[in-house]
């Protein structure tokens, strides 16, 4: 059979690839048309009728020998066509969890490889010879026992997630303070590199066990005057009107 037959012969074959999808427990639609695959095969689409595939189509690829009248199946396929549905984009674990994901019982490794940490024998003054302080903090974790600590993008990510976020110096809250929490009794300076920036707060009624920057403040500031002449908030006269008894008149 001569090339000019045989391509004759594969674009003609549409029933055997339907039979072919039928045979696989499949409905295919109507016969979207065939073009070649080279010169011993042709590939013959028909519109695909499963559920959840809009858009789909099924590809059917015949091939022939060389010579031969005998038509093969090579490959059976379902392909997105213009504007099919598709799954989104895969996105690494690493790259979709947020804070805040994290529950009871979850399990979330740092990988071997994160910027934000180094092994606890070594530190980043390679990184940033700038950072004097970097000597000091090695130094404190001398026998801790820790075998990873915080790189200088680590703390660089955290000191900028810290200024940024509701307990930073562009919150309401500080932006409407009198004064800021490197003034304030409650102020627990961190330890290491961070200690010239960043503190915890430890009073129960302000920040309480939020690491907050010098530049941060609240109303709760260990030296938040009285108001003068009586007991209670500055901001105004508190009371408690869960506890009036109300006695009736004879």
């Amino acid at each position: 059979m001569s090339v000019a037959a045989q391509a004759t012969l594969l674009e003609q074959s549409e029933q055997i690839a339907r039979q072919v999808l039928v045979a696989d427990g499949e409905q295919p639609g109507e016969h979207l048309g065939a073009r070649p695959e080279g010169e011993w095969a042709v590939a013959h689409s028909f519109a695909a009728q499963v559920p959840g595939y809009g858009g789909w189509h099924w590809c059917v690829v015949l091939a022939a020998a060389p010579g031969s009248d005998e038509v093969t199946v090579s490959e059976v396929v379902l392909l997105p066509g213009d504007g099919a549905l598709l799954a989104p984009n895969w996105v690494p674990w690493a790259e979709r969890i947020s804070a805040g994901d994290l529950g009871p019982g979850d399990l979330l490794a740092s990988p071997p490889d994160d910027p934000r940490l180094v092994p606890g024998q070594t530190d980043t003054l390679d990184v940033d010879p700038v950072d004097a302080d970097q000597v000091g903090q090695v130094a404190a974790e001398i026998g801790l026992g820790r075998k990873r600590l915080l790189s200088y993008e680590g703390r660089a990510e955290a000191a900028q997630r810290w200024h940024d976020g509701d307990f930073g110096p562009e919150s309401a809250m500080a932006r409407n303070a009198r004064y800021s929490c490197s003034t304030c009794g409650f102020f627990l300076p961190l330890a290491g590199a961070l200690r010239a920036e960043f503190g915890v707060c430890a009073n129960e009624f302000g920040a309480d066990g939020h690491a907050v920057p010098l530049d941060y403040g609240c109303g709760a500031h260990s030296d938040t005057p009285m108001p003068a002449g009586g007991q209670g908030s500055p901001a105004f006269e508190a009371y408690d009107d869960g506890a009036v008894e109300i006695v009736e008149s004879r």
